[in-house]
């Protein structure tokens, strides 16, 4: 089966020239996209995901051979998680090769950071069924790079960290609410404020949901470790 330009170019950035390019392009079809007699890349998401926690695991087990499972675990989550998936589909221009529907192509689809994810999952899985896991780790740690070595050593998230806070100060968990929405519908920006009952507030922006109630809890954190 022969391939668009477009993908060969791909194969290049992410270092692995298919033996079945029909792995390949699966991988980076939509569910927008697909029809009877064309699949989309949802099983091979599923697949990736599983494929990636694996190679993901042993990294941090032979990056830090003393750390203990409460430390290695939400490194593995930062390094896991879709956003992470997202920024590395970022840098390799996945979503240039993506093939949309049309709806998903008008509503910005290249640049969602859940279907970036997805579709970085469903490329480990491609590579992982032509060449195997070793291949398929390889390149994990290729495109992850300075990011194993880099993770926190303690990466539990910014909502999991401000909701440990307050409990161990006898308050309730924060609130997250959206003070304001503006932009496009395929491009929104979100500012959210994070509020605990005891009256403290923070706020902060980003282009998702997920994103600014993360910023805003790290803000409040910030903000009440430096009053404690």
């Amino acid at each position: 089966m022969k391939i668009s330009s477009e993908l060969k170019d791909f194969q290049h950035r992410i270092g692995h020239e298919f033996a079945d390019p029909t792995l390949l392009t699966e991988a980076v079809t939509h569910a927008s996209m697909s029809s009877p007699t064309r699949g989309d890349n949802q099983r091979l998401e599923f697949l990736g995901d599983r494929v990636l926690g694996l190679a993901m695991a042993q990294a941090l087990l032979e990056a830090d051979t003393d750390a203990a499972e409460g430390k290695l675990a939400p490194r593995f989550n930062a390094l896991v998680r879709k956003e992470t998936c997202a920024d590395v589909a970022r840098e390799i221009d996945l979503g240039a090769v993506l093939r949309l529907g049309r709806s998903e192509m008008l509503s910005g689809g290249r640049r969602k950071e859940a279907l970036l994810g997805d579709a970085m999952e469903a490329v480990i899985a491609a590579v992982y069924l032509d060449a195997g896991f070793d291949v398929a780790q390889a390149m994990i740690i290729r495109l992850w790079g300075k990011r194993i070595n880099d993770v926190d050593a303690d990466a539990r998230d910014a909502k999991t960290a401000m909701q440990e806070w307050a409990q161990a100060k006898g308050l309730q968990p924060p609130r997250y609410v959206e003070v304001h929405r503006e932009g496009p519908d395929h491009a929104p920006v979100f500012t959210i404020a994070a509020k605990l009952t005891n009256g403290a507030s923070a706020q902060a922006t980003a282009k998702s949901k997920r994103q600014a109630e993360q910023a805003a809890a790290a803000a409040l954190l910030a903000q009440m470790e430096k009053t404690k």
